[in-house]
C-alpha cells in the first residue's frame, strides 16, 4: 500500500507546488534536478575514473594442475516466459559451454501455466545435464524472482548463476566464474559479468542501447565494485555463492528488479560484488515500444528498491558506511530523476539557443547561465564515458552513433512516467520483453 501511495503523493504535491508559486516551483525543481545530476555524474566520473586506472589483465583462468574432483557444481537457472522463437537457439548456445557436463547443472525454470514454451522446449532435444523445473501458480504474482526462488531448491551446485532466455555466454565463462571464486577473498559473495550485444547493427536503437550498456558494464560497474560501493546487479550473467544467497534469503519475489536489489542487500550484508571479465551477449531491444516497456520495468524496479531500502535510513547508513550510502543515493535518486525530471533539465537548451528560461524571473542570469553550462558539460561527459567505453569493448564502429544519445534517452522519460503508473496501479506487474526478435547474431 505504502508503494502505491509514492506517486498520487508526488503527483499531488508538485500540482500544488505549481498552483500557489509555479515560478517558485519550477526554481526549485530545476536546482534539484542539477543537485542530483552533479551527483550522479560525480559517481560516473570517479568510477570510470577508477576502472581506467585499474590494470587490464587476462581475464582468471583456471590453473594447469586443477583437478576435476576440485571443480565445484555449478547451477544456472534460465527463467523462461513465453519464449516460443527462443527455445532451439537457447539450448544450441548453452552446448557451447566447456565446462564439464557432469559438473554443470543447467535449469530451465517454466511457470506451470506456460504452454508456449513448454511445447517449443518439447521440440528440442535437451541433453541429460539441462533439467525442467516446473513452477506452481500463485495468485497473480507471476516474476522472475519468484520462480528463481522456488528453482533454487532443486539447484545442485555450490555456485549459482543465472542467464536469460536470449543470452549466449562465452563458452569457458563458467571456468572463468568458479576460476576467479576460488582465489576471491571469502567476502566476495557475488561475481557480476559483461553484457553485451550480438545484434548491435540492427537500427539506430539498438546502436544507443549497446553504447550504453557498454558504459555502464565496462566503466561504471568495474568503477563502482572496485571502490567496494554498491553495485546494482545486472539482470544476467549474475553468480552468487549458494550459501550467502540462501543466508540473504533469495531474490525479492515482489521486486521487478531483484537484481539492482540483490546487489543492495548483498553490500548491506557485508559481502562483496566483483566485476568479471567474462561476456554474455543478449539481444538488443531495438524496437522503441518494447524498449519503453522494458526500461519503464527496470525504472520501477529501481523505485522500489529505493523505497524499500530507505524504510529505515539510518539502519542503511549503519550497514553501507557514509560512502556507501552517499553512492547509493547518487546512483538510484540519479538514476531516477535524469529520466522523471527531464523536461526540466532540457529547459536549459532554451539558454544554449539564446531564449529565456521559465526561472528567470526567480534566479539571476549567472546562476541560469551555469545551470545550462553545466547541463552541457553533463551531457558531454556521459558521451566521452560511452566513447571510452565502445572502443574497451572493440565496438569503435559505434562512435559515430555517441552524438545522438541526447535523442536517444528521452525516450526513457516517458518509461520513466509509465513506470510511476504503474507504481501506483500495479506495482508487482512483470511487463515481458518480447525475445527473439533481432534478425541475425552479427556480433556473437
Amino acid at each position: 500500500l505504502g508503494l502505491r501511495l509514492v506517486p498520487p503523493l508526488l503527483l499531488t504535491g508538485l500540482l500544488a507546488g505549481f498552483a500557489l508559486a509555479p515560478g517558485l516551483s519550477f526554481a526549485l525543481l530545476c536546482l534539484l534536478a542539477v543537485a542530483l545530476l552533479w551527483l550522479f555524474l560525480t559517481l560516473k566520473l570517479l568510477a570510470a575514473a577508477v576502472t581506467l586506472a585499474m590494470p587490464r589483465r587476462d581475464p582468471t583462468r583456471l590453473r594447469p594442475d586443477t583437478r576435476r574432483a576440485q571443480r565445484p557444481k555449478v547451477s544456472v537457472m534460465v527463467p523462461l516466459y513465453r519464449e516460443r522463437e527462443i527455445a532451439g537457439a537457447l539450448i544450441r548456445r548453452l552446448a557451447r559451454l566447456t565446462y564439464p557436463k557432469s559438473l554443470l547443472d543447467l535449469v530451465l525454470v517454466l511457470e506451470e501455466g506456460d504452454h508456449v514454451t513448454r511445447e517449443a522446449i518439447r521440440g528440442a532435444r535437451l541433453p541429460p545435464w539441462i533439467r525442467v523445473v516446473e513452477v506452481p501458480a500463485h495468485g497473480r504474482l507471476t516474476t522472475k524472482p519468484r520462480a528463481m526462488n522456488y528453482a533454487l531448491d532443486f539447484c545442485r551446485g555450490e555456485i549459482i548463476g543465472v542467464w536469460d532466455a536470449e543470452d549466449a555466454p562465452a563458452p569457458d565463462q563458467i571456468e572463468r566464474v568458479v576460476a576467479h571464486f576460488a582465489t576471491a577473498p571469502s567476502d566476495v559473495a557475488c561475481l557480476q559479468g559483461v553484457l553485451d550485444f550480438y545484434n548491435p547493427r540492427t537500427n539506430w536503437l539498438a546502436r544507443c542501447f549497446t553504447a550504453e550498456y557498454a558504459a555502464l558494464f565496462r566503466m561504471i560497474l568495474p568503477g563502482l565494485a572496485r571502490m567496494r560501493l554498491v553495485v546494482p546487479l545486472g539482470g544476467t550473467t549474475v553468480f552468487v555463492r549458494r550459501d550467502r544467497l540462501e543466508e540473504l534469503g533469495g531474490w525479492d519475489a515482489h521486486n521487478v528488479t531483484e537484481d539492482a536489489d540483490l546487489g543492495v542487500r548483498l553490500c548491506r550484508a557485508g559481502y562483496r560484488t566483483e566485476v568479471i571479465d567474462t561476456v554474455t551477449c543478449e539481444e538488443a531491444n531495438c524496437r522503441p515500444l518494447p524498449w519503453i516497456k522494458q526500461r519503464s520495468r527496470w525504472l520501477k524496479g529501481y523505485l522500489i528498491t529505493y523505497l524499500v531500502h530507505m524504510r529505515n535510513p539510518l539502519r542503511l547508513l549503519r550497514e553501507l558506511g557514509g560512502r556507501g550510502f552517499l553512492s547509493f543515493q547518487a546512483f538510484f535518486l540519479g538514476t531516477l530523476s535524469q529520466f522523471l525530471l527531464a523536461p526540466v533539465l532540457w529547459s536549459f537548451w532554451l539558454v544554449m539557443l539564446g531564449l529565456p528560461h521559465p526561472a528567470e524571473a526567480l534566479l539571476p542570469a549567472p546562476a541560469i547561465a551555469a545551470l545550462a553550462v553545466f547541463f552541457v558539460a553533463a551531457e558531454l561527459a556521459t558521451m566521452a564515458i560511452a566513447l571510452i567505453a565502445v572502443r574497451r569493448a572493440g565496438k569503435a564502429y559505434l562512435i559515430p552513433f555517441i552524438p545522438s544519445l541526447i535523442f536517444y534517452f528521452p525516450l526513457g522519460a516517458l518509461a520513466a512516467y509509465k513506470a510511476l503508473l504503474e507504481l501506483a496501479l500495479a506495482p508487482f506487474y512483470w511487463d515481458k520483453t518480447r525475445h527473439g526478435q533481432a534478425a541475425a547474431e552479427t556480433d556473437i
